[in-house]
């Protein structure tokens, strides 16, 4: 298979970048493709390059596992688990990793499986690890659709996303990654046909983040729940941790054949995957509460609040002290 790139450089550092499209068997096909557009001059076709590795949990429901790690040059900011699903009729994608690169081995695993248009990019929250790969599709048509906050929520914080995320993965593997375009927004609850199936898209009230967003296969009964969920990687806590536990409960109430969660294992059973999660998030509260009542600093309880959960989570030194300093200004003021 071949593909089409152009050269993108910064100065002396320079990153071959996927035109999504132009795929074909031969490079005389791609070629061929290419002439005629406004960028054939700059642009040229190689053999592809390597895809990003998906399972299949569900008939036509595939997730990749994002390393549960902090981006670093050695993950590219490939830190989230990422989704698509194929219909009949078209392909959405669930989730798009933390830089250009990443959605663009998105792009050639979902074409080493269909030739199908991708109509549908779906964020389910505006965290830089699942929505910076999402510019790749935007540019082949597909619609980018999230949580009716998402696209404020991104431009009040995009900057500082960008030069964070780029300074913790690197020049080199960052190169022509960029924020979403404009995003249709999910007021409530959504549905997109994909041809035979149908997936529905629920907008939730501020939990893990104000603009969480869950994507439903009712084919399957398959969850994405994006960061609403999390699976060995310790919970971030963005939003309101009362509004987390809440949204958690309602989501319990329903049945799912499975869930992917945001980080962790592909798949988890439902509900007892989430048992872990509410634990921790009940250990959180209670422990805040606690220090409220003692009268410690923020800064102490930090260093305090849920220490027993520690050996039960990766990145935990990263991840609990802001969780913490969260649930004490939202519980300060309850």
């Amino acid at each position: 298979m071949f593909e089409a790139v152009m050269s993108l450089c910064l100065g002396a550092l320079c990153r071959d970048v996927l035109l999504p499209g132009y795929e074909a068997a031969s490079a005389e096909e791609c070629a061929a493709l290419l002439s005629g557009q406004p960028s054939e001059h700059e642009a040229f076709c190689r053999p592809a390059a390597a895809a990003l590795s998906f399972e299949e949990v569900a008939p036509g429901v595939f997730v990749h596992q994002g390393a549960i790690a902090e981006p670093d040059p050695q993950n590219g900011g490939d830190v989230a688990n990422i989704g698509f699903v194929i219909g009949d009729v078209s392909v959405a994608v669930i989730d798009t990793g933390g830089a250009r690169w990443v959605g663009e081995a998105v792009w050639r695993a979902i074409r080493a499986r269909t030739d199908l248009p991708v109509s549908h990019v779906i964020l389910t929250h505006m965290h830089p690890d699942h929505v910076f790969g999402a510019g790749v599709f935007a540019e082949a048509g597909a619609v980018v659709v999230g949580h009716h906050g998402l696209e404020r929520a991104l431009a009040d914080r995009v900057e500082n996303y960008l030069e964070g995320v780029g300074a913790a993965v690197g020049p080199e593997k960052f190169l022509g990654t960029a924020a979403p375009g404009p995003v249709q927004p999910v007021e409530t609850m959504t549905e997109i046909d994909l041809g035979g199936r149908s997936l529905e898209l629920r907008a939730w009230p501020t939990a893990h983040t104000p603009t969480d967003l869950t994507v439903e296969d009712r084919v399957t009964g398959t969850l994405f729940a994006g960061d609403l969920v999390f699976d060995r990687h310790t919970p971030a806590l963005d939003g309101a941790l009362l509004g987390w536990a809440a949204v958690l409960d309602a989501l319990e109430g329903a049945r799912f054949a499975r869930v992917v969660p945001g980080h962790g294992q592909v798949i988890l059973q439902w509900p007892e995957g989430v048992a872990p999660l509410d634990r921790y998030l009940a250990v959180l509260e209670e422990d805040t509460r606690a220090a409220l009542e003692e009268g410690l600093r923020i800064g102490e309880a930090a260093e305090s609040v849920a220490q027993g959960e520690a050996g039960n989570w990766a990145l935990f030194e990263v991840y609990n002290p802001r969780n913490a300093t969260v649930a004490y200004t939202e519980l300060e003021w309850e």
